[in-house]
Formats: C-alpha cells, sequence, structure tokens
C-alpha cells in the first residue's frame, strides 16, 4: 500500500516504519526536513510544515494515499492543514489517552466518544487533553468515522525516551538527589516504544475502525519502579516534599486501558513485567557510561 506517514523520524516512530516497510509497503515520510533517520529499507520524503496548510498544498496537492499516519496531530487546525489538502483511502492518527475524562482501572474507548465532542478549531494549546480531543474530532469533518483509527496510548517509555521520565527515577536514587513523589502506591500503565510503533503499523493492514487503545498488560506501582532501583544501584530514594516533583504525579486512582478491541483484531500485547524492569537496567547502564 502507498502511506504518507506524517512524523515517523523520532521515538516509536522508527519501529513503526520499519514495520511497515518490512511488509512491502511504499512509504513516504513527511517533515519539516530537520531529522535525518537511517530505516530499515527505502523511503520516499517529502518536507512540508503541517501547521501550514498552503505548505501542505504545495507538497501534496492532487496526491492520494491509500492510509495516512498522522504521528504528529496536536491540534484541529493541524489536521485541518493536512487533510484538506491531501486525500486517502484511511486515516490512522497517534491520539493519547489523555483524551479521557477520569482516572480509573480497565478504561474502555467508549469513555472518550470523538464524534459527540463539540469540535474547537485551534493550535496547539498547553492543555494536552482538550487538543488532542479537538485533533480526534476534526478528522471527522472530512473523513467518516469507519475510515478512521484513533490510537490511544498511555506513557510510551523505552531506552530513547527524549523526555527522560524513567531516567528520571534511576537519576535521582544514583545521584541521591531528593525528589517528590505525591503517591508511592498509585499504579498505572505503560506501553513499550517498540511495541507502539509496531502496533500502528498492524492496524494498516489489519483496520480498526474508531478509537483503539494500545498498553501492556498489567500495572506497576511506582514504589516498585523505586524499590527496584533502590535495590539495582545500592541506594536509597530520598523522598521529600521539598524535592523535585517526579514525572506520574498527580493521578487520581489507577491507572490502566482495556485492550480487548486491540486483541480482538489479532493484536496481543506484552505483558509490562516482561520489559519495564529490564530498561531500568538498560538506563542504569546508560547513566554509568555517560559519567
Amino acid at each position: 500500500m502507498k502511506i504518507l506517514v506524517v512524523g515517523g523520524t523520532r521515538y516509536f516512530g522508527i519501529p513503526m516504519v520499519n514495520a511497515l516497510l518490512s511488509k512491502g509497503h511504499d512509504v513516504t515520510i513527511a517533515t519539516r526536513g530537520n531529522a535525518k533517520v537511517g530505516f530499515e529499507g527505502e523511503v520516499s520524503h517529502v518536507i512540508f510544515d503541517r501547521t501550514d496548510s498552503l505548505s501542505v498544498k504545495s507538497a501534496l496537492e492532487n496526491q492520494k494515499f491509500d492510509v495516512i499516519i498522522d504521528k504528529i496531530a496536536y491540534g484541529s487546525n493541524d489536521v485541518k492543514a493536512l487533510l484538506e489538502n491531501v486525500s486517502c483511502d484511511r486515516y490512522i492518527q497517534m491520539s493519547t489517552c489523555s483524551v479521557y475524562l477520569k482516572d480509573h482501572a480497565n478504561i474502555s474507548e467508549d469513555e472518550f466518544v470523538t464524534s459527540e465532542y463539540p469540535l474547537e478549531w485551534m493550535d496547539r494549546l498547553p492543555d494536552y487533553a482538550r487538543t488532542k480531543r479537538n485533533a480526534e474530532r476534526a478528522a471527522l469533518e472530512y473523513m467518516d468515522l469507519s475510515d478512521c483509527t484513533f490510537v490511544r496510548y498511555p506513557v510510551v517509555l523505552g531506552e530513547n525516551d527524549y523526555t527522560g521520565r524513567l531516567r528520571f527515577y534511576v537519576e535521582h536514587i544514583k545521584n541521591e538527589q531528593p525528589m517528590y513523589v505525591d503517591d508511592l502506591d498509585m499504579a498505572m500503565s505503560f506501553i513499550h516504544e517498540k511495541e507502539a510503533g509496531e502496533f500502528i503499523a498492524y492496524l494498516v493492514d489489519h483496520p480498526i475502525s474508531g478509537a483503539v487503545n494500545g498498553c501492556s498488560n498489567g500495572t506497576v506501582k511506582i514504589s516498585d519502579i523505586i524499590n527496584y532501583a533502590e535495590k539495582k544501584l545500592d541506594n536509597k530514594a530520598i523522598l521529600n516534599e521539598n524535592g523535585e516533583a517526579a514525572p506520574f504525579n498527580g493521578l487520581k486512582d489507577t491507572l490502566s486501558f482495556s485492550t480487548k478491541k486491540a486483541k480482538a483484531a489479532g493484536y496481543t500485547f506484552s505483558d509490562l513485567d516482561s520489559w519495564i524492569y529490564g530498561l531500568i537496567d538498560m538506563l542504569e547502564f546508560q547513566i554509568d557510561k555517560s559519567e
């Protein structure tokens, strides 16, 4: 199939594109031209500013794709600038589990219904959840819901996580730096970067209409992450209210997501325990090597 990937040169976009190439798809990568990546196969490139309708039109006018994978749709105006200027049979948008309104265990896709959300045309706002809700809704101005997939992930972790969220805990424990954790017993779901990329690629050949959650099976407590890192580093975490605020603060309840819809389409996610502790080991090694 002829596929346009908007973004795709960073983080889990790389295993996503490599998975598409391994299936023999004809992939075009659309970026601003700043990143160069050596993918595991040949890709075409097109350069435009996806926030600028005229830039998109100039680069893609009169082109048609079987699938568009929109990995960097951060607002409704982003979606408008793209979909008013290029056509496709199926549109896959990288969304987020932040669209859900309430934290709890086993959240299902129908807890945020894209078509019922009142659309606001907007640029990228500090309110990430609101911005992404509108990005989903904007797609329905140009595509039928049956031809759209909104992929909702929780926090994506991996060795290439440029946000450094898990690394924060390892570094603070290793360097005996104080940190503030608001609830040690809060549990949450994650997904690994490789699986995050590969599941989106899977959806090209196994389409799902509407929203679909993706995450590893199971949850981990913040205290489990800290306890494991303490034993691995042979250091005690310094926890107090005056420490630097830790990632994942602010949860109101256990946070996990149903993946029944993905499983019904034939995709089974890995168990969280199978990789998260190995990732902590790898981060410790990376930190030691950089010092």
